[in-house]
C-alpha cells in the first residue's frame, strides 16, 4: 500500500531519478516533471500529497511558482529544493508558504523523514477543511471555526481534528489545559459542529459560584424551596434540553455536588430542590479543566466514579508557548477584532515586536495574547503595533546576540546551530523522556533521534 503521492519537479534528469527512486523505494508514489510548465499539466491532471520543487528551473522561479501554488493550490505541502542555500533565500521560501527547505546534496533519511511529516500535515489540513466546511453549514457564514481558533500548529490540527471526530457522537467530552488556552472555545466548537448545533449552548463556571448557589443553578429550585425561593424555576440540566451543557473548572466542584452530578450523567434525570417530581432530561455534556483531575482522584478531591464517567474523551489544548506558529495568526485575529472595536486602523506588528512575541512564554496563553494585542492598539500612536505598545520587554543580550550570530552564519551552519540548542532544550524540558521531546518540538521521535545521532547529542 502506497504512503502518499510525491511530485517532484527537478531538471537536473540524474537528481530527478534518485530522489524519486529512493522515495519509492520507501513506499511513495512519485512522478517527476523536469519544468515548471510540465509541473502544472501533472497538478491539473492529478492531486498530490507533496511537491518537491526545485528553486532554479528553465522556465521560471521556484519562488515565484509558490505563489501559483499557494492560490490554487493551498493545501499542497511543498518542500523547496536548492543548491543556492542562503538565509535570505531561507525566509523568501518560508514566507512564501514553503513547508519545509532543503539545501542540496539532499540527505535521503532526512528528506524521507520531513515528507513523511508533510503527509500528515496535508491529511491533517484536509480534514480540517473538511471540519470548516461543516461549520460554514451549521453557522451559515464564513468564519475560521468560532473566534480565537487558529490551527496553523500541528498541535492544534490535531486537537480540530479530534474534535471533528468527537463532534459526531454524544459521548461526554472533558477538556484540559491551562487557563487562557481557550477550552471554552473548544466547548462551543464542538456543540456547533454537532447534531444538537440547533440547541442551546449553555455554560456555568464551578468556580465562580459558592455550593449552594451552584447546585440550585444546575438543578432548579420549586417555590418555597428555601427563603428567598418566592417562585419556582428550571435548572440548567433542564434548560440544556436538546443542547449541550458545558461546566469550566469541574475540579472546583464540591464532593457533594460531584456525587449528584454523577447521578444524573446516569439516569438522565434530576430533581429540583425542594421538588419530589422525577425529570427527565437530555443534553450533551462537555466539561473542562485546569487541574490535574488523576491527582486529585488520589487525594480524594475528586470522585474516581465521576472522572471516568467525564472521561470518556480528552481533548487537551497545549499552551501557547508549544504552539509557537499559532501566535501571529492570532495576533492578526485579534488585530482585526480590536481595530472594529475601537475604530482603528492598525496594519500589524513592526518586526521587533513579532520576533518578542514569538519569544515570549505566555503564563496566560491566548487570553494573555488578546489582552496585549488590545492594549496595544489602545495605545498605539503608529499603523504598526510596537514592542512597548504590547508591554513586551526588550530580549536580553544574550538572545540578541544568538539571533545576530545566526543571521550571518551560512544557512546550513545556521540551522543546525539552531536545532542543536532546540533540541537540547526540550530534552531538558522533556527529563530526557524523546517521545515528550518529541512532542514539545512538533516532530516524530524517529526524527527526533535521527537528529540526536547527526548532532552528536547524548541520551
Amino acid at each position: 500500500m502506497k504512503k502518499g503521492s510525491v511530485l517532484i519537479v527537478e531538471d537536473d534528469r540524474t537528481q530527478r531519478e534518485l530522489l524519486a527512486e529512493a522515495l519509492r523505494k520507501r513506499g511513495f508514489y512519485v512522478e517527476g516533471a523536469e519544468n515548471l510548465s510540465e509541473a502544472k499539466e501533472f497538478l491539473e491532471r492529478k492531486d498530490y500529497n507533496v511537491l518537491l520543487l526545485d528553486y532554479k528551473l528553465p522556465d521560471g522561479d521556484g519562488l515565484e511558482f509558490l505563489t501559483y501554488l499557494k492560490k490554487n493550490h493551498p493545501k499542497l505541502p511543498v518542500i523547496m529544493l536548492t543548491a543556492y542555500a542562503s538565509v535570505e533565500n531561507a525566509v523568501s521560501a518560508m514566507k512564501a508558504g514553503a513547508f519545509h527547505y532543503l539545501a542540496k546534496p539532499i540527505n535521503l533519511e532526512e528528506l524521507t523523514l520531513i515528507v513523511h511529516k508533510a503527509l500528515e500535515e496535508n491529511k491533517l489540513a484536509r480534514e480540517i477543511e473538511l471540519l470548516r466546511e461543516r461549520l460554514k453549514f451549521f453557522v451559515g457564514k464564513d468564519v475560521v471555526f468560532v473566534e480565537n481558533v487558529v490551527a496553523e500548529s500541528p498541535a492544534m490540527k490535531k486537537v480540530l481534528n479530534l474534535v471533528s471526530k468527537v463532534a459526531e457522537t454524544d459521548a461526554p467530552v472533558l477538556i484540559t489545559g491551562e487557563s487562557g488556552t481557550g477550552k471554552g472555545v473548544i466547548a462551543r466548537l464542538i456543540h456547533q459542529l454537532s447534531p444538537a448545533n440547533d440547541g442551546p449552548f449553555l455554560q456555568i463556571n464551578c468556580a465562580a459560584i459558592p455550593e449552594t448557589l451552584l447546585e440550585a443553578e444546575l438543578f432548579g429550585y420549586e417555590k418555597g424551596a428555601f427563603t428567598g425561593a418566592t417562585h419556582s424555576k428550571a435548572g440548567l440540566f433542564e434548560l440544556a434540553e436538546g443542547g449541550t451543557l458545558f461546566l469550566d473548572e469541574i475540579g472546583d466542584m464540591p464532593l457533594s455536588l460531584q456525587a449528584k452530578l454523577l447521578n444524573v450523567l446516569q439516569e438522565k434525570t434530576i430533581r429540583r430542590l425542594g421538588g419530589l417530581k422525577e425529570i427527565k432530561v437530555n443534553f450533551r455534556f462537555i466539561s473542562a479543566t485546569n487541574q490535574n483531575l488523576e491527582k486529585m482522584v488520589e487525594e480524594g478531591r475528586f470522585r474516581e466514579d465521576l472522572f471516568w464517567r467525564l472521561n470518556v474523551i480528552r481533548i487537551n489544548i497545549p499552551p501557547l508557548r508549544e504552539r509557537k506558529e499559532d501566535i501571529i495568526p492570532l495576533a492578526e485575529l485579534f488585530i482585526k477584532k480590536f481595530n472594529q472595536k475601537y475604530r482603528k486602523d492598525i496594519r500589524g506588528l513592526t518586526h521587533e515586536a513579532t520576533i518578542a512575541l514569538l519569544k515570549h512564554n505566555f503564563p496566560g496563553n491566548v487570553r494573555e495574547l488578546e489582552n496585549r494585542i488590545e492594549r496595544g492598539i489602545i495605545l498605539a500612536e503608529d499603523e504598526y503595533l510596537t514592542r512597548e505598545d504590547l508591554g513586551l520587554a526588550q530580549g536580553s543580550q544574550k538572545e540578541e546576540d544568538l539571533i545576530e550570530k545566526l543571521l550571518n552564519l551560512p544557512l546550513d551552519e545556521a540551522v543546525e546551530h539552531l536545532e542543536r540548542i532546540r533540541i537540547e532544550k526540550a530534552l531538558l524540558e522533556a527529563k530526557g523522556i524523546k517521545v515528550k521531546a518529541a512532542e514539545i518540538l512538533g516532530i516524530t521521535e524517529r526524527m527526533l533521534r535521527y537528529k540526536m545521532e547527526k548532532y552528536g547529542i547524548g541520551g
